[in-house]
């Protein structure tokens, strides 16, 4: 898969951490295949429009706001790439820290498939 994807699992990670679903939008394939867990849920969405009006912004709620990118870090295993990043940010109980690990493939420089584990929102 190479540099190419690489770059767009960091893309999707600033991307997510700005709130930036319209980004997210054009960084996903349109039949992207996504599941993510989070502590207390499976999410899924069978395309782009579900993804980024229906999961992504129950993980990031109006209320929470991002103030730093921590860390993101990315490679390859087998025949997909891995993204792992983390930001800190504040809601209305306070500090949080949170982290996700994503595994995705890419065709026509999109990511068509891609799976995530959250931490949660982590009181720092």
């Amino acid at each position: 898969m190479g540099t190419d994807a690489a770059a767009l699992g960091r893309e999707f990670a600033e991307a997510l951490a700005a709130k930036d679903f319209e980004r997210v939008r054009a960084l996903v394939d349109a039949e992207v295949d996504f599941r993510g867990l989070t502590p207390r849920r499976a999410w899924e969405a069978a395309d782009s429009e579900a993804l980024v009006a229906d999961v992504l912004p129950s993980w990031l709620e109006d209320s929470d706001h991002v103030d730093e990118m921590l860390e993101v870090e990315s490679g390859s295993f087998a025949d997909c790439e891995h993204v792992r990043y983390s930001f800190r940010g504040h809601d209305d109980k306070g500090q949080f820290v949170v982290e996700q690990h994503a595994y995705f493939t890419a065709r026509d420089g999109r990511i068509d498939w891609m799976r995530v584990l959250c931490s949660g929102f982590r009181r720092d």
